[in-house]
């Protein structure tokens, strides 16, 4: 019987991984490719206290004893990324958690801390309180909130074009379990979507500050004991 429960639980963490790592037919004729495809971290470079290549995803672990994180840090991509592209992941976090993807980003080293990234970034939470914004880590800070199609001009000036309710926005994303999030940055629109509803827009007019291209990079954030799932991790490059 131990045996048998055994081979069970081996069949359906195989068929998990292969549900969450999976390009659709219609992904693979628009030339998705995988940065992550639940293999290992081999492309990926962070602290290793904190990530970890677990049942076919990536994990980032932070607690109160040897994970304990005074700042954030970031778990980066070390390929080369397109500068236009639509970028789509699956992701997981628990509730008193923080996380996010970092695009179009480059390294700020902090002492201690070499694995410091700014940049844009597609915002998660566990209580999906900011879930969907787009978030300039140590970059402009909030420059969409979720509900928010913006612009920035020269200045940093911020403009509501347009604006949709949060909470009702919210009611897609799936607290504590699997979401799928799409980020679009072709020129210097961002848009950013979960589950397939459009979360927040950005037109970056900011010709000071915006970026051309830059890093991937995900995010695990200072603060409370969390635990963040990412699988599925694919891209395309638009032309």
């Amino acid at each position: 019987m131990k045996a048998k429960l055994t081979l069970l639980f081996f069949a359906f963490s195989l068929t998990l991984c292969a549900r969450l790592s999976a390009l659709t037919d219609q992904e693979v004729r628009e030339g998705f490719h995988h940065l992550f495809d639940s293999k290992d971290l081999s492309d990926w470079e962070g602290d290793e206290r904190i990530w970890s290549y677990e049942n076919g995803m990536i994990v980032g672990q932070t607690d109160d004893g040897a994970r304990h994180l005074d700042a954030n840090t970031f778990l980066i991509f070390k390929g080369e990324v397109p500068n236009d592209f639509v970028l789509r992941f699956d992701f997981r976090i628990t509730k008193e958690g923080n996380s996010g993807i970092q695009y179009r980003s480059f390294r700020t080293p902090e002492e201690g801390n070499p694995y410091r990234v700014s940049g844009y970034q597609a915002d998660i939470d566990g209580r999906a309180e900011y879930t969907g914004m787009i978030y300039g880590e140590n970059f402009r800070w909030s420059v969409a909130e979720r509900g928010y199609f913006n612009r920035i001009e020269p200045g940093r000036k911020i403009t509501t074009l347009l604006y949709t309710d949060s909470e009702k926005l919210k009611e897609v994303i799936n607290i504590e379990d699997w979401n799928t999030y799409e980020v679009v940055a072709v020129g210097y629109t961002f848009i950013q979507r979960i589950n397939g509803q459009m979360m927040s827009v950005l037109i970056d007019d900011d010709t000071e500050n915006r970026r051309e291209g830059g890093l991937i990079a995900i995010q695990a954030h200072a603060g409370p004991p969390m635990r963040v799932e990412f699988n599925n991790i694919r891209i395309k490059e638009v032309k």
